[in-house]
């Protein structure tokens, strides 16, 4: 009786004959694989839970690899494109200098943190003489300097694109002169010319001064000939360092080389018709 208890009859019929099978089991091996099952089970979904990640990272490896040789073969085309640019680069140093393109030196660095510039004197001592007091039409040359003129004045209509006054190129940071006595009509900041400063003169004169680095003069201040008024540089419309110079009769452009005379030259400065 005791060992009935401690045992369990399993019975095996199959279809279609008479006789059963029994098995008798212990308790204790059923409630042992019980355990063992729930323990196999458990086992199978943990590592179920833990495998599907790799796998899952597996299948990434190839189109990581992919990815991996693309950013190679695209790194291998920009150094190679780098190489072809240093190399044009130094091509266009050269052509540059062959063609006259270093006759205006820089004063600047472009990637200087803190801006400097040279000595500005209000009047150029062994000229000062020269110059006259008080309001006066402009005749002077608004440079220390020659400088070299990159473009003169294109009339509407034409195939270039209309241009007022010339454009003069020199380093950046050059003292910018009144070429006569006055006063400041305008000053500030325009798209085309940048940084500008526009006087006006006697006998319906205007001389305009563009695309300065930095101002010296404010609207409705005098200003004398030969004054310091700005420094140049290439603000606004500009490609490189210049000054735009121009004058104006009665509201309308003129040549400045028709106006400029030969007084307060200094060294070999241009003037038209001289």
């Amino acid at each position: 009786m005791t060992d009935r208890r401690r045992t369990a009859t399993i019975i095996i019929h199959k279809e279609g004959e008479l006789e059963s099978k029994s098995i008798r089991v212990p308790l204790w091996f059923l409630r042992f694989s019980m355990i063992a099952g729930i323990v196999l089970a458990v086992v199978i979904l943990v590592a179920a839970a833990l495998y599907t990640p790799i796998v899952r990272t597996a299948a990434r490896v190839p189109g990581l690899t992919r990815d991996v040789e693309r950013l190679t073969e695209e790194n291998r085309q920009v150094m190679q494109l780098a190489e072809r640019l240093e190399y044009a680069e130094a091509r266009y140093t050269q052509l540059r200098g062959m063609l006259g393109g270093d006759l205006v030196p820089e004063l600047q660095r472009p990637d200087a943190d803190v801006p400097t510039w040279h000595a500005v004197v209000a009047r150029i001592p062994h000229a000062a003489a020269c110059y006259e007091d008080g309001p006066s039409v402009p005749v002077h040359w608004p440079l220390d300097q020659a400088g070299v003129i990159t473009r003169g004045p294109v009339e509407p209509g034409g195939a270039a694109e209309e241009h007022q006054g010339l454009d003069i190129a020199v380093a950046q940071g050059t003292p910018i002169r009144a070429a006569g006595g006055g006063f400041v009509l305008d000053a500030g900041r325009d798209p085309e010319y940048g940084l500008f400063v526009k006087l006006q003169h006697p006998d319906g004169y205007q001389s305009m001064y563009g695309h300065a680095s930095r101002l010296l003069v404010t609207r409705g201040d005098s200003a004398h000939a030969g004054q310091v008024i700005g420094l140049s540089g290439s603000t606004g419309r500009s490609t490189a360092p210049h000054l735009h110079f121009e004058i104006l009769k009665d509201g309308r452009s003129i040549d400045p080389r028709s106006q400029v005379t030969r007084e307060c030259r200094n060294g070999n400065i241009f003037v038209g018709g001289a």
